[in-house]
């Protein structure tokens, strides 16, 4: 016996059954608990003065919370934003390392290069730009050997002024080239000269060239004293830095150390930040094969410490696929964790020296008890970055 025209109807507005609608629909309930919950944490934080920043939280390529805290100046009391910029300081260097590595990919260096094959008048043979890269140099510190040698602090010092005072004092190395493990700024700052010697542009404006700029990172910059004759009281660009004085905040003033690139001095917001952690997932910068020396321990046989390092990121040693960096300089405080593995990531940023403890942050990226669904057809790493919505 044949439908009559309205049961035909209301059979056909019946919605069919799909098992990926029902993933969808549990994600995202599960997203909904996770974002309530690191709202919860985020704000009782904040209610403390314990956390004066921004955050960003994601799973899979989407971001499940992001927020922002305070003030980017603590006097005028300028609201924070996602897409606001503050200094990463040593979360820089996975930067640098992405410059140095675009540069290989591109055939113009091999990591085992010697630094001299580059900068003849650098004083020290052996050492290579994989040894700057794991930190395995035994370069001693820049910032030592600037405070004791560089005469006027009034004056920037640069990259290129740094590369003079170790041509002229040849400081003592720690140990040889590859004898041992010293996370060392020096490395770093040597790195960016690489860059620019070889790219024939300054290492800020390789950086937005290569990596800012075709990923869309629109409040991200490296700050520089290029051609600056004095140190300005304070950075007028990006958010301002304070540092804690007894029982207030003051800002925190411009310093002749920042005049050196690649070991600091990126600004970021984490909504950039985040962009940038997609193209690692993606190949938008460089080939998944080539980042792959990014996440390897370039000090395998090191006990000292439970974390290793690879090339601008410290290797969780207990924690399966796991890298990470942290950042403190001059009034700021910067935390990147990438869980691989899991396709989970957590970026804070504060633009005060005090604050809460990395351990917060680990405890949100390792919560297992609220999971997404199981991968589905279109789990898959996006091609391009216009695919993927960030808002």
């Amino acid at each position: 016996m044949g439908c009559s025209t309205a049961e035909k109807k209301k059979v056909e507005i019946l919605p069919e059954f799909s098992p990926d609608s029902l993933i969808f629909d549990l994600d995202k309930m599960v997203m909904e608990k996770k974002a309530k919950h690191i709202d919860k944490i985020f704000n009782k934080l904040a209610r403390g003065n314990w956390f004066n920043g921004a955050v960003i939280y994601g799973e899979r390529g989407e971001i499940i919370y992001k927020n922002a805290f305070g003030y980017g100046n603590l006097r005028k009391k300028d609201s924070l934003t996602t897409k606001s910029s503050f200094q990463l300081a040593s979360v820089s260097k996975m930067f640098t390392a992405m410059a140095i590595m675009i540069l290989k990919e591109a055939g113009k260096l091999n990591y085992d290069d010697t630094v001299s094959k580059f900068i003849p008048e650098f004083p020290y043979e052996k050492i290579s730009i994989r040894h700057l890269l794991n930190h395995r140099s035994g370069l001693p510190r820049y910032m030592s050997v600037a405070h004791k040698n560089w005469k006027n602090k009034t004056i920037p010092l640069t990259n290129q002024n740094m590369l003079d005072l170790f041509v002229e004092h040849k400081p003592n190395q720690y140990f040889q080239a590859d004898k041992g493990f010293h996370y060392c700024n020096t490395n770093y700052a040597f790195l960016a000269i690489i860059v620019e010697r070889i790219s024939k542009i300054s290492f800020d404006e390789f950086v937005k060239q290569k990596i800012f700029t075709p990923l869309e990172m629109n409040n991200s910059f490296v700050y520089n004293m290029n051609g600056d004759t004095f140190v300005s009281q304070y950075i007028n660009e990006g958010v301002q830095g304070h540092r804690n004085k007894g029982w207030r905040y003051i800002k925190e003033r411009n310093d002749y150390l920042n005049g050196v690139m690649g070991d600091k001095g990126i600004y970021s917001s984490v909504e950039d930040l985040f962009k940038f952690n997609i193209s690692l997932d993606s190949g938008l910068l460089l080939s998944k094969e080539a980042l792959k020396e990014a996440f390897s321990p370039g000090s395998p046989k090191y006990w000292k410490r439970n974390n290793n390092y690879g090339f601008g990121w410290r290797i969780k040693s207990k924690t399966d696929s796991t890298v990470f960096h942290y950042g403190w300089w001059k009034g700021f405080r910067a935390f990147y964790l990438r869980d691989m593995k899991n396709d989970k990531v957590i970026i804070a940023l504060s633009n005060k020296d005090k604050g809460p403890g990395s351990s917060i942050l680990w405890n949100i990226l390792k919560e297992k008890s609220n999971c997404l669904g199981p991968a589905g057809k279109n789990d898959t790493a996006p091609n391009e970055l216009e695919t993927v919505s960030y808002y």
